[in-house]
Formats: C-alpha cells, sequence, structure tokens
C-alpha cells in the first residue's frame, strides 16, 4: 500500500497525525507532523514546506484556534513549514532553539533549516498551554544539540522527534550530534513513565522503555565493537565501518561513518581513545 501521504489519520483522542512527502533513506515513508489538542491545538514538527502537506496540516486543524507551531529540532525535514503556517495562522513558532551547524563535507541526513526562527524557545521542563491541557518540553540533546522531545501532559503520550523512532535508531552526525549527549537523554527517557512515543518517523513505539533499554544496549555494544577493531589494528574510520557494518547499504555508509566518528569522539573525551591526524589509537 501507499503511504497515507497528506491525509489525516486520528490515532488516538486528541493526536491527528500527517505524513509529508519526503521519504528517503533517512526519513523512512516521510516526516511526520502532528496535531495535538482539541478545542485550542498545537502543530508539532510541521516538516518540510510542501504545499500539499501544509494544505493538509490546515485541513485538520479546521476552525480550532492553533496556539504554537512547536518543532523538536531544527533539520530541514521537520521545521521549514513553520513560516507557511505561522503567516497562514498567526500561531507563533515554539519550541527548540535556532541552530545551523554543518558538518565537514556532505551530511549524512537532513542539512539545518537556516531560516528558522523562533518565537519562543523552550527550556526543559517548560511547558505550551492549550485549553485545558500542557505540551511539557523535554531537553533530550544528541541527535541535535537543541533536539527537544514534548510530553501531553496527563496522557503519558510523547511526542520524540528524532531522538528515538521505532524504525531506526538515530543518526549523531559530529560535531553537533553528540554521542555523549544522546546516550544521556536515552538515559533520561529511560527513568521516566512514558505509555507511549509518536516519532517524526515510522509507527508509534508502544513499549517506549523497553526500546530505550535496547537502544542503549546495542550503543554500547557498538562501542565495544569499535574497541575491538581498533585493537585488531583498524584505525581509521572506514576501516572500521567495512569491518562492523558488512554488506550495509552504500548509501548508509557515510552515515555510519559519522555514528562511528561519534562513538570515537565520546571515547576520546573518556580517555579511552586518542586521536593521530586521521587514524585512532585505544590508549
Amino acid at each position: 500500500m501507499d503511504p497515507p501521504y497528506a491525509i489525516a489519520e486520528q490515532i488516538e483522542p486528541g493526536v491527528v497525525r500527517l505524513l509529508a512527502n519526503n521519504p528517503s533513506p533517512f526519513t523512512f515513508t516521510g516526516t511526520q507532523t502532528y496535531v495535538v489538542g482539541e478545542g485550542e491545538v498545537v502543530v508539532i514538527d510541521p516538516g518540510p514546506d510542501l504545499p500539499d502537506h501544509v494544505e493538509a496540516i490546515l485541513a485538520a486543524v479546521g476552525a480550532r484556534r492553533v496556539v504554537a507551531i512547536a518543532c523538536t529540532h531544527t533539520h530541514r525535514d521537520h521545521s521549514p513549514a513553520s513560516r507557511a503556517l505561522a503567516a497562514m495562522t498567526g500561531a507563533p513558532i515554539v519550541g527548540c532553539a535556532a541552530l545551523a551547524v554543518e558538518s565537514v563535507g556532505p551530511r549524512t541526513d537532513a542539512s539545518f533549516d537556516f531560516d528558522y526562527a523562533p518565537d519562543r524557545m523552550l527550556a526543559d521542563g517548560e511547558a505550551i498551554a492549550m485549553g485545558g491541557d500542557r505540551l511539557i518540553a523535554v531537553a533530550t540533546p544528541g541527535h541535535t544539540s537543541n533536539h527537544l522531545c514534548f510530553a501531553l501532559e496527563g496522557s503519558r503520550a510523547l511526542f520524540s522527534g528524532d531522538h528515538v523512532m521505532g524504525w531506526s535508531t538515530s543518526v549523531i552526525v559530529p560535531p553537533d550530534g553528540d554521542m555523549g549527549d544522546y546516550m544521556a537523554s536515552l538515559d533520561k527517557l529511560r527513568l521516566r513513565d512514558d505509555r507511549i512515543y509518536f516519532p517524526g518517523h515510522g509507527p508509534a513505539v508502544t513499549k517506549p522503555q523497553q526500546l530505550v533499554r535496547g537502544m542503549i544496549g546495542h550503543r554500547l555494544q557498538r562501542e565495544k565493537q569499535i574497541l575491538k577493531r581498533l585493537g585488531a589494528g583498524d584505525r581509521t574510520v572506514p576501516q572500521i565501518v567495512a569491518a562492523a557494518y558488512p554488506g550495509l547499504d552504500p548509501r548508509l555508509v557515510p552515515a555510519a561513518g559519522a555514528s562511528v566518528t561519534a562513538h570515537l569522539l565520546d571515547l576520546e573525551r573518556r580517555g579511552m581513545v586518542e586521536a593521530r591526524d586521521e587514524t585512532w589509537l585505544t590508549i
């Protein structure tokens, strides 16, 4: 079946999901936008500025008042449509801080939205009020340094952006992406009691704590594997990727390289490895 692009899906009371038509190896079937609330609503992650997608969001909102347009982070598959929606609804853009950092060389995922300009930036624990409900910002840096999740107070639903997704682990691309921050943010979510995650890409996560524990374990295993490859004589990121990711889709090799680099930088900060020019050694 074709993905349900530009179709409003009521996935639970007070939560409507819309899928943008921007599929890729890094967005899965596309970016998911959420319209949250009843009489007053918040639009979470409006997505890319695609006319059909923006029109579908407006249709899903209907006659209700949009009190905020909330962005989890500023990659171009998540925040650009915020400007069009703000112009059409008069709602403020609220959420993550502005950020525009380009990595050295081509990015493996979406690049940053240079034109993102929030009317209000949320710190950890700050809220957006909508009718009798509130969305609480949960700071989760790692995928990007400005990444936020949003918790719907009372329902125990968490809109997890790109921090936790059901279809894939998050891409961590230095210098802004940080593996140490990412792991700390995963542990922060592990200690919460959220009932369900609604991610930026892929299906809802119905056993969130179980998935988060698995993701932490996966990253720790990858770290051990990288140290093992260094012990076996691999010295460069391409060598480690070739050994650690056999049979990897060539389109995903740059993402794997970014992940390995993020792990190495974290290990270096912890005094376990050191960089010498383009090579890496255990200490």
